[in-house]
């Protein structure tokens, strides 16, 4: 069988690796498509050389079949389709207090141990969810991406009539967008980029460029003066977070989706003088999974325009090269078969 392994240095190799039977409590998933996340893109800079096995096999969004069932696993047959949700929560501790998703020890598979970039993969059962045998497999690689929206959202308490303004249209952005619209919200992106704006208008978004439009003022004249119920910052840049208190409203709720790696100045006088809240939310929880795949399995949004090109296992460095080049890309997809 064909895998490729990241061997460091912005380098990609293309190999022939044993298919291995399933450990007990392993499931063998042969896999159909596999997105690059952010995080695989950080892996190919280098950014995580210190926490990945070089030379390791990387991804984690998703699909495929079950191909293989190792021993003592029960409820799932060969030929069923599923999803990976890629945590290995094992090592959860008592003090982590039942949320194995943000576990002090919480091992991220396709980071911390092989991924989903090869033709067949062997990985805990207890990490598959199964997929409508009807689903779309190409679209359900976006169900791991769309989980985090999922539960970016519920985090948020949003519901039905409230308004949403979503910091950054990227691919995260416009994922939070869409489950925000599937709640009922009335929704607004605030992005920069003229590309990803149009792509958010044809996709029927409401998108305003802060640059040009002031984007306190235009949620303020839309709300009449309430502004937002819920903020998702994803952007991850200094001018959202400056925007973020201004533009929620009172009581209003900000979700911190993007990732900051380093200290960064937020005004805290709008949380004591708003009653503001600021909530975190990293990955995502079995519910979140559920209903990403109930979303995808429906197809009612525009899923498929987020797909920006599909390249097979053997075009994988070819692939990285070219998010390089094109910035203003989505959700690029490996053909694992």
């Amino acid at each position: 069988m064909k895998a490729t392994l990241y061997e460091g240095n912005k380098t990609f190799a293309v190999v022939e690796k044993e298919n291995e039977t399933p450990a007990a409590g392993e499931v063998r998933i042969k896999v159909a498509y596999c997105g690059v996340c952010g995080t695989d893109v950080h892996i190919y800079h280098g950014m995580m050389d210190q926490r990945v096995n070089i030379p390791q096999i990387i991804g984690h969004e998703m699909s495929g079949t079950v191909d293989a069932i190792g021993e003592g696993v029960t409820g799932f047959e060969v030929g069923e389709k599923v999803t990976v949700r890629p945590l290995d929560n094992r090592l959860e501790a008592e003090s982590d207090k039942g949320f194995g998703h943000i576990a002090k020890k919480l091992k991220f598979i396709g980071i911390d141990s092989p991924g989903a970039m090869q033709q067949y993969w062997n990985v805990p059962a207890f990490t598959l969810h199964k997929l409508n045998q009807t689903t779309d497999l190409k679209l359900a690689a976006l169900v791991e991406p769309l989980a985090v929206a999922c539960h970016d959202v519920r985090r948020g308490r949003l519901l039905q009539g409230e308004t949403a303004v979503v910091l950054g249209g990227g691919p995260i952005g416009l994922l939070v967008a869409m489950v925000a619209k599937s709640k009922g919200a009335n929704v607004v992106i605030s992005e920069v980029n003229d590309i990803r704006i149009k792509m958010a208008e044809d996709m029927g978004f409401e998108v305003v460029n802060p640059v040009k439009t002031d984007l306190v003022a235009y949620i303020e004249e839309k709300t009449n003066g309430g502004l937002a119920d819920v903020v998702f910052e994803v952007a991850g840049v200094q001018p959202s977070l400056d925007v973020m208190t201004e533009v929620a409203g009172i009581r209003g709720r900000i979700v911190m989706v993007a990732i900051h790696g380093e200290k960064k100045p937020v005004d805290l006088f709008k949380f004591f003088w708003k009653e503001l809240e600021l909530i975190g939310a990293r990955v995502y929880e079995g519910e979140d999974y559920e209903e990403s795949i109930d979303l995808i399995t429906k197809n009612e949004l525009p899923f498929e325009t987020l797909i920006t090109a599909v390249e097979p296992l053997d075009n994988i460095q070819q692939l990285f090269e070219q998010i390089d080049t094109n910035p203003n890309g989505m959700k690029y997809l490996v053909d694992c078969q």
